[in-house]
């Protein structure tokens, strides 16, 4: 693992660098994944530091962003970019400018591991995220053909509508973004749709026999296929009637030790009717 400022880069596996921020308690994670023409750059971070000139000196090749979703933390540096991709339900969310307002609250002092130093440049008083023209779009079932290296693309929504996962099936690696990780499982967003997160975390139990590793966005990385298996058998306990270990105002907590979701009141019981 190299240290460059904010961002923690490391080799996971030939021709694939993961880039991580440690230093906010998100610990979102992005990464790059080089064919032989273009490298695939896998979301763009939280917009703290110089990501796309990170971007530039970690690969030579030319960058295509493909986005795993367009929640503000994802997509911090992809205004910079010539060729972004997106799934179309979240297109719009893609093109928004995120307000000082809205971002001053996630760069708090409760929010900052001090695992790694805010930029000098960065600005908490004035940071804004400027939004995205998408250059093309993702559809479930396309092959990015990078040169050398094909990546096929699942749209797997839940978390938010338009979420894709990755899957290198020649180098046995899975990306599923936000829609399984180690940590909390946002499903309490307005956008999160509890019926297309089970038929998700179904596919990606069975997309987990085809690999070795998985790489979600957020938290500890490598999970192991087992990791994934695990989540999805939880989320079928949950919809079962497994009672939940807390209630907050505005989330049901259920929690499984290492990893815990976290669902909208009342979801769970409109699912339930919902299937009878």
């Amino acid at each position: 693992m190299t240290t460059h400022g904010w961002f923690d880069v490391r080799t996971i596996a030939p021709g694939v660098t993961a880039i991580g921020e440690p230093g906010h308690d998100e610990d979102v994670k992005s990464y790059l994944i080089e064919g032989e023409r273009d490298v695939a750059v896998l979301d763009t971070g939280m917009g703290v530091g110089d990501f796309f000139g990170l971007v530039g000196t970690l690969s030579d090749k030319q960058p295509l962003v493909v986005h795993s979703h367009a929640h503000w933390d994802h997509y911090g540096a992809s205004a910079r970019f010539e060729r972004v991709l997106i799934h179309p339900a979240e297109a719009d969310d893609l093109r928004r400018t995120v307000s000082n307002a809205e971002l001053r609250p996630w760069f708090a002092a409760d929010q900052l591991t001090g695992r790694a130093p805010l930029p000098d440049d960065f600005d908490v008083a004035t940071v804004t995220i400027q939004g995205c023209e998408p250059t093309g779009f993702l559809y479930d079932g396309d092959r990015l053909d990078l040169g050398g290296r094909v990546l096929e693309i699942f749209h797997t929504p839940g978390h938010s509508p338009g979420g894709i996962t990755v899957l290198d099936r020649t180098a046995r690696l899975l990306f599923p973004a936000d829609a399984v990780n180690l940590g909390p499982l946002y499903l309490f967003n307005e956008q999160a749709d509890l019926a297309a997160a089970r038929n998700t975390l179904r596919l990606l139990a069975v997309l987990a026999d085809e690999v070795d590793a998985v790489y979600p966005s957020h938290y500890e990385v490598p999970m192991t296929p087992d990791d994934v298996r695990a989540t999805q058998l939880a989320f079928e306990e949950i919809i079962a009637g497994r009672s939940m270990d807390t209630r907050l105002p505005d989330r049901e907590v259920y929690d499984y030790g290492h990893f815990v979701f976290w669902i909208r009141p009342g979801a769970l019981n409109a699912l339930r009717e919902q299937e009878g």
